[in-house]
């Protein structure tokens, strides 16, 4: 039976009534809400957080968080040392198929299980009983390695670093202060997002000199010094995997969605669709336009695609307004990377997963914020951008290491799909409203959007294939021969995460992780 809604809710209907709202219109909202409580209570967990986004800002959300477009400029270099045109082109097709698959699956399981924990939660209630919920525990660390993707693209060691400070705080400050904007706030950048990209196509494709199709379509570089070319091109991938990663961050505010087990795989698999037509736009355009490629490659700036701008353009002040609208929507991502960071953080805090849970899982009762955990993600990310000032190479290793942890967790959350779904163990929902499901030790059930039969399995077999080749190539080094300042040290980062991870849970989290906890019995936390 569903508990009764807290009385700040009960505030707001009165609230909405006094603008001037329908009695009906209030009921049917009132009536949604409780059916998207009663199912999160289903799943063992009481709502304590406001459900403020539908399904236009949760697309708002996913497309601002991805910035597939803004990404292939950005990281433009990589795919083009390794790969050349051509790479970057079918290296971009291979990727955004790959996401389109890995998301299909992830959605399939948000659909069955809409919480913020995500993949950790996942994980619990697809694996054996006697490795659940270690395998919950670890994925829940590797989930959270999330929180070191916030971007920062200048160049300069601690102006970059005072930048990245900067974008953080604007971030908490949309967060905390006036946190019940944010799903406004993410349809706006929604909006720039879309007119963003035509502001920078169109002066691109109208102005720039044009190459010809055989130099994008046919034209291979191994610019890493690697053996082969089918080896430079896998090593090359991993910019266009950068441009798309991050879509997972709508599965963390599940708890604040209206209907989330259906109106998060729609916005996930729409995000991905939309954003990869953009970025894949983008992509053509830059490479038909490269102008004097030795002056693009050897700009002072560091990033390509400036100099692109200004072969294009002519114009320092065009290129510099081109430029700021990429920098700008991207660092505006930062505020749905922390959003979905604190979530997950508060999430793993809940289930006792975390030093410090205590006080992590709380939530602010004036705003329904994880106040604790959105100030312990944007500590770690502030301490984490002073190694920019000793070691660039350091901080993008760090950076680079939320490829392999995500992707990680991407593959034991699928890999268990999969296995579940070959031996028969997921059952047709239920029609009880009470029965505990998709938990650890509860039964499994589909939710309502998820691909059926033979292609199911398919989609989810090439997912898991995808992800084993990502994550093989993500943690090689982008040159040849390597030395210390090119040296992925992202596999000695992941293992020093699994470590220390492990070495706590000996000592301590084994006694207090259990999985998800069952808290409907539970008082709901206050702040």
């Amino acid at each position: 039976m569903a508990p009764s809604m807290p009385n700040n809710y009960e505030l707001e209907v009165v609230r909405s009534a006094k603008k001037g709202e329908s009695i009906s219109k209030i009921t049917t909202r009132d009536l949604n809400v409780d059916r998207d409580n009663d199912d999160l209570i289903r799943l063992g967990k009481r709502p304590v957080l406001k459900r403020n986004f539908g399904f236009m800002s949760i697309l708002g959300f996913s497309c601002t968080i991805l910035i597939t477009w803004e990404g292939t400029l950005i990281l433009f270099l990589s795919g083009f040392q390794n790969g050349g045109p051509a790479g970057v082109v079918y290296g971009y097709l291979l990727v955004w198929i790959g996401t389109l698959s890995v998301f299909a699956t992830l959605s399939e399981l948000v659909s069955m299980a809409p919480t913020s924990g995500g993949q950790y939660h996942w994980v619990s209630m697809l694996a054996p009983p006697s490795c659940a919920k270690f395998l919950s525990y670890i994925t829940g660390w590797l989930t959270g390695l999330i929180a070191l993707t916030v971007p920062d693209y200048n160049p300069q060691a601690f102006h970059g670093t005072l930048t990245f400070w900067a974008v953080i705080l604007f971030g908490v400050f949309v967060n905390t202060v006036v946190s019940n904007q944010l799903p406004k706030f993410e349809g706006l950048i929604l909006i720039l997002h879309v007119l963003g990209f035509f502001a920078v196509l169109i002066p691109l494709v109208v102005l720039a000199p044009h190459g010809n199709s055989s130099d994008v379509f046919t034209v291979f570089l191994n610019g890493g010094g690697w053996p082969n070319q089918e080896l430079s091109f896998f090593v090359g991938l991993l910019g266009n995997v950068f441009a798309f990663i991050g879509a997972d961050g709508a599965y963390h505010m599940s708890e604040e969605i209206h209907n989330p087990s259906i109106v998060v795989p729609r916005s996930i698999m729409l995000s991905v669709i939309l954003n990869g037509m953009m970025g894949f736009a983008m992509v053509i355009a830059v490479l038909f336009c490269l102008g004097d490629i030795d002056t693009v490659l050897a700009t002072n700036t560091g990033y390509p695609f400036m100099e692109i701008f200004i072969q294009a353009t002519h114009s320092v002040a065009g290129s510099a307004v081109m430029a700021a609208i990429v920098t700008m929507l991207a660092l505006c991502s930062t505020v749905g990377l922390l959003a979905s960071t604190s979530r997950m953080f508060w999430s793993f805090a809940r289930d006792r997963g975390l030093p410090g849970w205590k006080t992590l899982h709380k939530v602010n009762a004036r705003t329904s914020v994880p106040i604790w955990s959105v100030a312990v993600t944007t500590v770690i990310s502030c301490l984490l951008a002073l190694i920019n000032i000793g070691s660039a190479t350091a901080f993008n290793n760090i950076v680079s290491l939320s490829i392999v942890g995500l992707f990680t967790s991407y593959l034991l959350a699928a890999g268990l799909l999969l296995f579940r779904r070959l031996t028969g163990f997921i059952k047709l929902a239920s029609d009880s409203p009470t029965e505990l499901v998709n938990t650890a030790n509860a039964t499994i059930v589909w939710g309502p959007w998820h691909i059926r039969g033979i292609l199911g399995v398919v989609n989810n077999t090439f997912a898991c294939s995808y992800l084993i080749v990502i994550l093989f190539f993500s943690t090689w080094p982008p040159a040849t021969p390597v030395v210390p300042s090119t040296m992925n040290y992202s596999s000695l980062m992941l293992g020093a995460v699994i470590i220390f991870s492990i070495a706590y849970y000996l000592i301590y989290a084994r006694k207090e992780y259990q999985g998800p906890v069952l808290e409907t019995e539970q008082p709901i936390y206050g702040s």
